[in-house]
């Protein structure tokens, strides 16, 4: 336990990515291999359920640190972590515990099962023999939200770096429902297997945004452009008559998308495809606001499937007959894929074909930048974020390069909203109001409806100006949350929209943030619902 929480707090210390990746790399090359494998399992979210409801937490910790509860409870609004909130309170140990993380993981699992009394000793006993980095890391293992700063993607990378095993093949390993609790290092990450290269995706490529105009770009008849689908990105796999569909998050998630199993009969092995994962409702594209239906569930009903059906669309090929092509120019390897999708209606009944959820990106040309600029205004309706352009003789690159794959989105969205609910920020701004709810006038103008929340966009000094006009203003407290007196506006800007069941609004926003604190404006200036309603494109409102 104290090697793993020498780690956390080097991780906790640093923003800087190389400093992680090197102290992770070190934990890897000389922790014992079962505590490697409860690491691995705690940075790619696999901890074990918690034990112990965060109520019961909180008391348990201010009896212990001798403070009443309320007095407690301020301490964990302005700190705006539990585990460290009860790393802080509760006196400095003079003991020491010689438990290992897998020890104490491995009572974690039993503890579930225990009486309240029960769990209360246990966690007694072992917060008075922590010190502050073990009770801080003990007590974030109880809780279950171990949120540290690292993603799996850079704990990928570091033990790549510790065992020298290609980053794509150990992000390969270590997906699917392996338990920590029972699989070795040796079976999880060392033992080469064959799957692990079947499955294998290619890194993905990315594009920039566009920084100046469109036409500093050159001649319109060097570049191709398709629409920006909002969606998933994802690659396709398909080798030795299995699928495998991986996301650009590097997440496996073939189980998630069932529809794309019948590609098997119609697409060669030795085919990589790119594309986005896209809603497909009643036989036209849906919002992102209909994916997220999908997105995180463990297992897919029929309903489901049914209501909201997925398409690969795609726009790339990058293996084709089991040889990597992304060398070749875009447009070679355009022509391979638009060969291999018309050659789908030769491999099946036309009844048929069109139950297949692969469609193709359109690839479009022009004569001048003002016909791509008329395209680009077209997005909204066509549920696409913009543009693509894409260099004729581009290869497929790796990560995000400047030059061939640029990234032409349209304009956000901006609505006139009124503050009316705060939160206390995290980390470096916990210690003011800087999460935002707002709120836009129903129809008659005589209620405030709330319709989004956000915490980006302002600087420093206006975060400052608002936290002391939050603090001054204070109507009503809820926990961490404060209603505020409805007097500021601020301009939100967001890239979607559409009509939704969940919201109290009716209406769901896509990334919604701060745009600018409109100072010029009254609170019967900001808008209203119906405003916001009309920025719907008619093709959301249908469906």
């Amino acid at each position: 336990m104290k090697l793993f929480a020498d780690l956390i707090k080097t991780l906790d210390s640093t923003n800087k990515t190389n400093v992680k990746v090197e102290a992770l790399t070190s934990y890897f090359k000389q922790a014992p291999e079962k505590e490697k494998v409860w690491t691995i399992a705690i940075l790619s979210h696999r901890r074990p359920p918690r034990p112990v409801n965060t109520t019961l937490l909180r008391t348990w910790a201010s009896e212990l640190a001798n403070i009443p509860l309320w007095l407690f409870e301020e301490s964990y609004h302005i700190v705006g972590d539990l585990a460290e909130t009860i790393a802080l309170v509760i006196p400095a140990s003079k003991q020491s515990s010689e438990k290992t993380l897998t020890q104490f993981l491995e009572e974690m699992i039993f503890l579930k099962k225990k009486s309240d009394e029960e769990k209360r000793m246990y966690l007694l006993e072992n917060w008075e023999v922590l010190n502050y980095y073990e009770r801080f890391v003990f007590t974030k293992l109880i809780t279950g939200g171990f949120r540290i700063g690292v993603s799996q993607k850079l704990m990928t990378r570091a033990l790549s770096k510790a065992t020298q095993i290609d980053e794509d093949i150990l992000a390969y390993k270590l997906m699917g429902n392996w338990d920590p609790n029972t699989i070795t290092f040796q079976d999880l990450i060392l033992e080469e297997k064959e799957s692990d290269f079947l499955s294998k995706p290619y890194p993905f490529y990315l594009a920039y945004a566009i920084e100046n105009k469109a036409s500093d770009l050159g001649n319109v008849k060097d570049w191709y452009a398709e629409h920006k689908w909002d969606g998933i990105r994802a690659q396709v796999i398909i080798r030795n008559n299995e699928i495998f569909v991986w996301s650009r998050g590097e997440e496996l998630v073939t189980d998630k998308y069932p529809e794309f199993q019948k590609f098997l009969d119609f697409i060669p092995n030795g085919t990589v495809l790119d594309g986005e994962i896209l809603p497909y409702p009643n036989g036209q594209i849906g919002t992102f606001n209909d994916l997220q239906t999908r997105i995180g569930r463990k297992t897919v009903s029929k309903a489901l499937l049914q209501k909201t059906p997925v398409i690969l669309k795609a726009y790339d090929i990058l293996e084709w007959q089991g040889k990597d092509i992304r060398n070749l120019p875009f447009a070679e390897r355009r022509e391979i894929l638009e060969s291999l999708y018309k050659s789908l209606s030769t491999r099946a009944e036309s009844r048929d074909i069109e139950k297949v959820p692969l469609h193709l990106s359109e690839k479009m040309v022009f004569n001048s930048w003002e016909e791509v600029a008329e395209e680009r205004e077209r997005s909204r309706e066509l549920h696409s974020e913009g543009l693509m352009l894409k260099r004729k003789d581009s290869p497929y690159l790796v990560g995000r390069k400047k030059g061939d794959w640029w990234k032409w989105k349209v304009d956000p969205l901006t609505i006139d909203a009124v503050l009316t609910y705060a939160m206390r920020g995290h980390g470096r701004r916990s210690n003011l109001f800087t999460d935002y709810t707002f709120g836009l006038w129903n129809e008659d103008q005589t209620e405030l409806v709330t319709f989004a929340k956000a915490y980006s966009g302002l600087t420093d000094s206006e975060f400052r100006e608002v936290d002391k006009f939050i603090k001054a203003h204070t109507l009503e407290r809820f926990g961490p949350v404060r209603s505020v007196t409805p007097e500021l506006v601020f301009e939100i800007a967001f890239e979607g929209i559409a009509l939704s069941k969940r919201h109290k609004s009716g209406i769901a926003t896509r990334f919604p943030r701060i745009l600018r604190w409109r100072r010029d404006k009254k609170i019967k200036e900001a808008n209203t619902l119906e405003d916001l309603k009309a920025l719907i494109p008619n093709t959301v409102k249908e469906s």
